[in-house]
């Protein structure tokens, strides 16, 4: 074989942003600019603790350990106890280079290859399914109806609360979870980036390590944690992986050879996040007061909020009106109800994510994120008042 057949395809789709691009356009033309909702990317202020621990921690010229330093491993238990977690331990738990780098790679990483299946939630972060086919494994998507899943499945992925639609598992559900994958073999890897940002006052979203959901083991079982959203420090590139200690000391082993290593500084600047946490209900505050303003906005313009989105960063939306066949969206790709209403939402300078970017099937959702100014989500209220 010649190095004329590089680069192999890897069977990738198109980074689903770059299709906004058009739309980008239409919305940058509305008197004013545009207001991107479309990504949520943090743009509030880092916590001062953490911007301290960056500082103090720069003068850092050795190699950091891969497995995190014993202060923020510890930080990452206490952060666990505070949750209701006890069976997370310091050797049980290492950093990673935000959740995303994690979730795209652990798949190979763990093993998973080709004749294996991947489940993840049907609508879902599109991460997952890059989780899969990076390992040349099967991706298969799948309902929450756990009694529907294949049941030779390698590792299972879940999301909650859940990127888009707010949905937020019970506890319920996520004991049949770990009983099924217990009866199956299967891991089971929860994503919980969105678990503080809840709304209700009852505190975060249930864990799938908490001692009541989990019965105290770990086995087969890893959570994935990210500071991204609700520190504001998606810029830092801090997270972290727990749970089953042979799962975590096996993807020790392979980050070490591959050298994913989070910088020093940012470890210290992690540690500070996770021990001190007023910032935190500040942050939840603030998006709590957006998404307020917002819902009612779109409601008032005949729009909306799914009743599932409960909780995260984003309000899942659609057109009650628009009752368009789907089957007309199958054989056009792009024409659904979902790139409808991004469309007629782009002429009104606002730029928001179709439910394609996170579903197989044509949908009729768009996420709208809470990540933008008080005085952008005041602007965007007042341009909805036009929507028709």
């Amino acid at each position: 074989m010649s190095n004329s057949d590089l680069p192999r395809s890897l069977d990738l789709p198109v980074f689903p942003w770059d299709l906004l691009t058009p739309y980008r356009e239409t919305a940058a033309a509305f008197p004013g600019g545009a207001i991107d909702l479309s990504i949520g990317t943090p743009i509030d202020d880092c916590p001062a603790s953490a911007k301290a621990a960056l500082q103090a921690g720069a003068d850092s010229p050795g190699y950091p350990a891969v497995v995190g330093s014993i202060q923020l491993r510890r930080a990452i238990v206490g952060w666990a106890r505070e949750r209701g977690i006890d069976c997370i331990k310091e050797d049980s738990c290492l950093p990673t280079v935000g959740s995303k780098e994690l979730i795209a790679s652990l798949g190979w990483q763990l093993g998973i290859g080709r004749g294996d299946k991947v489940l993840f939630p049907e609508i879902a972060y599109p991460t997952y399914d890059i989780c899969a086919r990076l390992a040349g494994a099967q991706g298969v998507a799948v309902s929450n109806d756990i009694s529907t899943w294949p049941r030779d499945a390698s590792l299972v992925w879940i999301n909650t609360p859940a990127n888009p639609t707010g949905w937020v598992a019970t506890k319920d559900w996520l004991r049949e979870v770990v009983s099924w994958a217990r009866e199956v073999g299967a891991v089971v890897a929860s994503d919980e980036c969105y678990s503080e940002l809840t709304y209700g006052g009852e505190g975060p979203a249930p864990s799938l390590l908490q001692e009541d959901v989990c019965g105290g083991s770990t086995e087969n079982l890893l959570l994935v944690y990210s500071v991204s959203k609700e520190s504001n420090l998606a810029g830092y590139r801090a997270a972290f992986v727990a749970g089953d200690q042979a799962l975590i000391s096996a993807l020790l082993a392979v980050r070490k050879h591959c050298g994913q290593i989070m910088p020093s500084p940012v470890q210290a600047a992690l540690t500070q996040v996770l021990s001190g946490r007023s910032h935190v209900k500040e942050q939840v505050e603030r998006y709590g007061r957006r998404r307020k303003v917002l819902a009612a906005a779109l409601e008032q313009a005949g729009l909306k909020v799914a009743e599932e989105c409960e909780a995260g960063l984003y309000l899942w939306v659609f057109d009650p009106a628009d009752k368009a066949d789907v089957t007309a969206a199958l054989r056009a790709p792009g024409s659904g109800a979902d790139w409808r209403l991004l469309d007629r939402m782009a002429h009104l300078g606002l730029i928001v994510a179709p439910e394609s970017f996170y579903n197989a099937r044509p949908g009729s959702h768009v996420r709208v994120a809470l990540c933008v100014s008080d005085n952008e989500i005041q602007e965007t209220a007042k341009r909805l008042v036009k929507f028709a």
